[in-house]
């Protein structure tokens, strides 16, 4: 199979990953086939060999000292060190030990590299935060000065584009280290312990000696081949056999794309794979958009879309008026898992702090099921963050490719912290899934050439769409004189605007995205288009003016000689004469227009009924209990059956602002 892959003009080429699972091999030797038990054992037994090594390595390089030499991209003599980083860490001569008297092959030793390799290079990032937080430790570090904020974020490589919720992370973490051992601490290594290494086969650190992957002949479907131990302490190569496993592809992988090694997991007992596959894709333009879409967060309505037309004359109109999804219920079950989370974690901690040193105390098994609960309730969280990223996301592009937008413009909340809200409020605002959701986005718009840019924030709720003027915001429409948060009206004269908050911000926000377009810079670490700043001249003509629509009538002009239209009173349903109505409701429909249904309406099912209007009982429901007799009949409201409310009794209060209707019922009978 070719490992390049033909492009044409403007296109790209993309690689994403694709699920898939394992769900049996055969061994090519002997023509045996297993089953998924036995395939997850000896797939778990290849992933501990490299878990083993790579742990062993983390431990011996988590200094700073050598992260610092892997992160210069040099080695001793001055040469740049390779992309791969297994072979950086051979080049620094940084050695793996295998277990005595285990027989493994050298690729298995590059997989144990890999990984070692990506999690020190990715620890340099955390290392410079945290020393840009203690070069600059505040005297306050629970509330820093803006001159504080200034410092930190200079001390940090790149820090001004670091969001603050990051910083306020970090800090804690080592104001928590100071209170427990009582002074700052040197560096992240001695803030974080090493980390773990996963139970994984990274593949694409091999070659065809221990892994290939080939397409078959169906298009769906594709081989791997393996080199698995058939024991978990290998003692030589005869321990070491050939597998073969089919693997189903999804409907998301192309035909012609290129597929990569996987990388091989045990989950619950299956073996998944992640298949890394490249195809071409349209290529996203950053400027020359004339159709955008513009998306803006909110709480309960998680994110409310539009789409604006830039014109040749330089006019920008809205198209449609947008649309909204709505995930109030996800995000409340999301915020009720949290609430448990916070607890357990209160829990657990008071029993570890219960239990101490000790490891016999009558606490320690409540507190292992209690963690182990706590784990339940974390993986909950991340999985319905999950779905609700890749809905959301599915949703975004979705309206794009209906509208035609070439653009998505968001706003940039990275560095947004709720504040005087409340303190559920503001917890349930910071801890909202924005970047995951951007992250999907970009994933999902490339396949359509959809270019997805970060527009700042600053003013896009404040001021007018269409002059630019700061809102007034009230509750409700019928409420103008409310300051509430949902609706904005304009206190221009000359506009007049006024809408749903959300209606009028993401109109700014891809009308600012469309006048600032020649301001789009692309990262090249990450590929991911922003603009950074706003200019004066350009947001003054990023206004949403008014859609002229020409109003097409239908021609009523005369072309024909008048319909005969008939005297008769009633509509002529039927030519031979209807059978008269019956007694009760039951029966054929009578002649007419009369109603089928109750002859007569309960006075609580009445549309005039008061605020103190009750029901009577039953006449002899008085006499029966000064008896001590039970009623045969007891009274049963039907007011929910009727359509008067949930119950007989209750009725709804009339509106304040509206007029006191007459009570039409005062002079009628008892139901009884």
């Amino acid at each position: 199979m070719s490992r390049k892959l033909p492009l044409g003009e403007a296109e790209t080429a993309r690689t994403a990953c694709a699920r898939a699972l394992l769900r049996t091999g055969v061994v090519e030797k002997t023509g045996e086939v297993l089953s998924v038990a036995v395939l997850a054992e000896w797939v778990g037994w290849a992933g501990e060999l490299a878990s083993a090594m790579a742990a062993g390595l983390l431990a011996a390089r988590w200094n700073a000292a050598d992260v610092g030499t892997l992160a210069s991209g040099v080695d001793a003599g001055g040469r740049a060190l390779p992309s791969n980083a297994w072979m950086a860490l051979r080049r620094l001569g940084w050695t793996v030990e295998v277990g005595e008297g285990v027989k493994v092959n050298d690729r298995i030793v590059r997989m144990a590299q890999e990984q070692a390799g990506r999690t020190l290079r990715s620890a340099i990032w955390r290392a410079d935060v945290t020393a840009g937080v203690l070069a600059t430790w505040p005297a306050a570090p629970g509330r820093r000065t803006p001159v504080e904020w200034d410092a930190v974020r200079e001390a940090i490589p790149d820090g001004w584009d670091l969001p603050s919720g990051v910083i306020r992370s970090r800090t804690r973490q080592i104001a928590a280290f100071a209170r427990q051992h009582g002074r700052l601490p040197a560096d992240v290594f001695e803030l974080e312990a090493a980390p773990q290494a996963a139970r994984m086969l990274l593949l694409s650190a091999c070659d065809g000696q221990q892994a290939t992957l080939a397409r078959a002949d169906d298009p769906s479907r594709a081989l791997l081949r393996l080199q698995l131990p058939t024991r978990p302490d290998p003692r030589t190569y005869a321990d070491w056999t050939w597998v073969a496993f089919p693997i189903a592809l999804r409907p998301t992988v192309p035909p012609g794309a290129v597929l990569h090694l996987p990388t091989l997991r045990v989950h619950q007992g299956k073996v998944r794979a992640d298949l890394a596959y490249t195809h071409a894709v349209p290529t996203a333009r950053r400027t020359g958009h004339t159709i955008a879409l513009g998306v803006d967060w909110g709480l309960n309505t998680l994110l409310s879309a539009g789409a604006v037309q830039l014109h040749e004359t330089g006019t920008i109109t809205a198209v449609g008026a947008g649309a909204q999804f709505r995930a109030a219920g996800v995000l409340a079950k999301q915020h009720r898992l949290r609430r448990a989370c916070e607890f357990l974690n209160a829990k657990t901690d008071r029993y570890q702090r219960l239990i101490g040193d000790s490891d016999r105390h009558c606490l320690a098994g409540r507190h292992a099921m209690l963690a182990k609960e706590l784990g339940h309730l974390a993986a909950r969280r991340s999985n319905l963050n999950d779905a609700l990223a890749r809905s959301a996301a599915r949703w975004t592009v979705d309206q794009a490719i209906t509208i035609g937008a070439s653009v998505i413009y968001v706003e940039d909340l990275r560095s947004m912290e709720a504040r005087g809200m409340g303190r559920t409020l503001n917890t349930r605002l910071s801890q909202q899934i924005r970047g995951q959701i951007v992250d999907r986005m970009r994933h999902l718009a490339a396949e359509a050439g959809i270019a997805v840019v970060t527009v700042p924030a600053r003013g896009t709720s404040k001021n007018c769409p269409r002059c630019l003027v700061p809102l007034r915001h009230r509750t409700a429409p019928d409420r103008a004189t409310t300051p509430g948060w949902k609706w904005a009206i304009c206190p221009n004269p000359d506009c007049g605007w006024q809408g749903d908050r959300d209606t009028g911000a993401w109109q700014r926000i891809a009308a600012r995205g469309l006048a600032h377009q020649t301001k789009t810079a692309t990262d090249r670490a990450s590929g991911t288009m922003v603009i950074r700043s706003v200019v004066d001249t350009l947001e003054a003509t990023a206004v949403v003016k008014p859609a002229t629509t020409e109003i097409r009538r239908k021609d009523r002009s005369k072309t024909g000689p008048t319909r005969r239209r008939t005297t008769r009173p009633a509509p002529r349903r039927r030519r031979a004469p209807s059978p008269t109505g019956p007694c009760g409701p039951a029966g054929k429909r009578p002649e007419g227009h009369t109603h089928t249904g109750r002859r007569s309406l309960p006075r609580a099912a009445h549309r005039h009924q008061g605020v103190t209007t009750i029901s009577t009982p039953f006449p002899k429901l008085s006499a029966s209990l000064e008896q001590g007799r039970p009623h045969p009949r007891p009274h049963r409201p039907r007011g929910a059956a009727l359509g008067a409310g949930f119950h007989l009794h209750a009725h709804a209060s009339p509106p304040k602002w509206a007029a006191p209707t007459p009570d039409l019922t005062v002079h009628m009978g008892s139901l009884s």
